[in-house]
């Protein structure tokens, strides 16, 4: 399956051992040639400008949308939830005590959806993340 398909990697992703040789054992891929192995920054270029047909990237990408690519469902549950999380060392809560509920009445709020759209408007709009966030907050009522 896939053997047309050109793709492109991130260096990490074509090493681990939960990465390419295990998605391409889990869905019986064989991809055409070797992968185009790049930083994770020229992924969505090289999608982008055509030179490779399929990419491993991250479901909360900015450009997803911006280019139009559909994320693959992993119906074989290949990859395990890889859910964001705030890490806070003890002393920042008992510098900031309301840090605590703060953060925890954004749980659940944001979706894969809404985290690609922040991500680009960040990353590829260049928008500063504070009003990106604010923006956010305000259509939310947080």
């Amino acid at each position: 399956m896939a053997p047309q398909w050109k793709l492109g990697v991130g260096y990490e992703f074509e090493e681990r051992p939960d990465g390419l040789r295990g998605l391409e054992a889990a869905y019986g891929l064989k991809f055409a040639g070797s992968p185009r192995t790049m930083d994770l920054g020229l992924l969505y270029r090289a999608i982008a400008q055509r030179q490779v047909d399929i990419i491993a990237g991250n479901s909360t990408d900015g450009p997803i949308r911006a280019l139009g690519l559909t994320i693959l469902a992993d119906d074989r549950h290949y990859f395990p939830p890889y859910d964001a999380v705030p890490l806070f060392r003890e002393e920042t809560y008992r510098r900031w005590p309301k840090m605590r509920a703060a953060v925890a009445e954004l749980a659940g709020k944001i979706s894969a959806e809404e985290m690609q759209a922040m991500n680009q408007a960040v990353d590829g709009q260049h928008r500063d993340p504070a009003e990106v966030v604010r923006e956010f907050r305000a259509k939310k009522g947080l």
